[in-house]
């Protein structure tokens, strides 16, 4: 490994979606949300780079989620958009399409779908498998 690692700051949580709740519709949002309950309908973070949303083991999204940052225990069914970073605890789950700059994975931690990295400089999303040198022949 190179350098020092980063030292992560812990996540303030300004909205709390609780264990017994179930939210029907999207939400948008800014700063921090966790969730432990249940969410039906998209995540969609303000424009705010700094947003972390968080979903706990507990915690369901049926939905698309667009955030700068995601740690990632419990479920998701939909696709996942993280234009900064993606943390997949070991209980994560996605069933649908992870796009991301920078992804943590732990082992256990499945998607059921394609992992796609977002290049910054292109800002276009390339498959895991993309071989740029394939498509200037």
């Amino acid at each position: 490994m190179l350098g020092k690692p980063k030292k992560r700051k812990p996540t303030k949580v300004d909205s709390l979606i609780g264990q017994q709740s179930r939210v029907l519709g999207d939400i948008r949002f800014g700063g921090g949300l966790h969730v432990d309950g249940t969410v039906k309908g998209s995540v969609v973070a303000d424009e705010d780079e700094r947003a972390t949303l968080t979903v706990s083991d507990r915690g369901t999204i049926e939905g698309e989620v667009r955030v700068p940052h995601i740690i990632l225990n419990g479920l998701v069914r939909g696709d996942v958009y993280a234009n900064e970073h993606v943390e997949l605890a070991s209980s994560a789950r996605v069933e649908g399409n992870v796009y991301y700059a920078l992804i943590e994975m732990a082992m256990g931690a499945e998607v059921n779908g394609k992992l796609v990295r977002i290049v910054e400089d292109q800002r276009t999303p390339l498959a895991l498998d993309h071989d740029p040198a394939a498509e200037s022949e």
